[in-house]
């Protein structure tokens, strides 16, 4: 096996290219602003993007974890020619660009381990979000509750979990005590991506070096006073482990925009979904609507109030990012109507 397929390329890849000589398939293991770290036959190396290939052209831009082909330069920095294909992809809405495009956190992985620590980090809501996306992203999300060594009792925050990830593994874990970890072996297997996700100081890169069995992070101590870190992880990278998993480790993230999620919301919140079929009116909005299923369920208490208005909350992030006119235009005639009964 060469070191292109322990990075996980498969035969087509490796076929598609090096049809001219210099030209090489490689992965992205770093993005450092205009530069990236990568490796490919020839080892690793840095590249930046070829400017006629990408700017004012429709290429796709590329992460952590893409598969680019190079034209390899021995004496320095390689021309990344092109983005292939990628198999699943974590969008979220670039926090620096007032909605108006997503951001590429990771690329071609097959498992999202989505985490949250049982302190002060535990939030329900921000779950459903994560969830949300990384059904979106095309591959299978984990949820992984660290820190269990810190709360004697995980009962609650379990159940919890468990309640709004339908169909998705929910554990345990402490990185510290061993808690919990054998259940994440099976996810540990040659050639497999995993992505790891969470707030700063929920022990990301503890995990990882848990599961590695060595030091591959560094790892940070977290402030008393609110359970939250630093981040000891400052920008996104690909590690090969050993045993050939491949980690895909990312800095914590305060702001989790939505971006086109229109399956990730079906997979997350298909209990809302289901009950709105069975609501009198197609349009129901699940108010005070006649016949709405939706609102029964949360009078007879199958439904938590808030787990709807979460729902709705992203469908309307999620709508925003996919057509920001009609967004607009709804919201202006949802004001008109509403001021009218004012100004009479």
């Amino acid at each position: 096996m060469n070191i292109m397929e322990r990075y996980g390329a498969s035969p087509e890849m490796l076929e598609a290219v090096g049809k001219e000589a210099d030209h090489k398939l490689a992965r992205i293991t770093a993005v450092h602003r205009e530069r990236y770290e990568l490796v490919s036959e020839m080892g690793n190396g840095f590249g930046r993007l070829k400017a006629g290939n990408y700017y004012g052209k429709e290429e796709t831009f590329p992460t952590v974890g893409d598969f680019v082909e190079i034209a390899y330069n021995a004496q320095g920095d390689s021309w990344i020619l092109c983005t292939l294909a990628r198999h699943s992809v974590f969008d979220r809405m670039d926090p620096s660009s007032s909605g108006h495009w997503s951001q590429a956190v990771a690329a071609n992985f097959d498992y999202v381990f989505l985490l949250q620590s049982l302190n002060a980090n535990f939030n329900v809501r921000r779950l459903e979000r994560y969830l949300t996306l990384a059904w979106q992203s095309g591959a299978e999300p984990v949820v992984v509750l660290t820190k269990a060594d810190l709360k004697p009792d995980f009962s609650k925050e379990l159940a919890a979990a468990c309640e709004v990830a339908a169909a998705v593994d929910v554990m345990a874990v402490s990185a510290l005590t061993g808690q919990g970890m054998e259940a994440l072996e099976k996810y540990m297997r040659p050639g497999k991506g995993i992505v790891f996700l969470g707030s700063s100081g929920v022990g990301k890169s503890s995990l990882v070096n848990a599961l590695a069995k060595k030091e591959l992070m560094e790892t940070g101590e977290i402030r008393e006073d609110d359970a939250r870190g630093r981040h000891t992880t400052t920008y996104r990278q690909l590690i090969l482990n050993e045993n050939g998993t491949i980690f895909i480790d990312t800095p914590g993230m305060r702001e989790l925009g939505m971006w086109d999620v229109t399956e990730g919301l079906g997979q997350t919140f298909s209990d809302v979904e289901e009950l709105a079929k069975g609501c009198r009116f197609r349009d129901c909005r699940h108010q005070k609507e006649p016949g709405c299923a939706v609102r029964a369920a949360i009078a007879a208490g199958t439904l938590s109030e808030k787990r709807l208005i979460n729902y709705q909350k992203l469908r309307r992030e999620a709508k925003y990012s996919e057509d920001r006119p009609g967004y607009f235009r709804e919201k202006r005639a949802a004001y008109k109507k509403r001021s009218m009964p004012v100004k009479r």
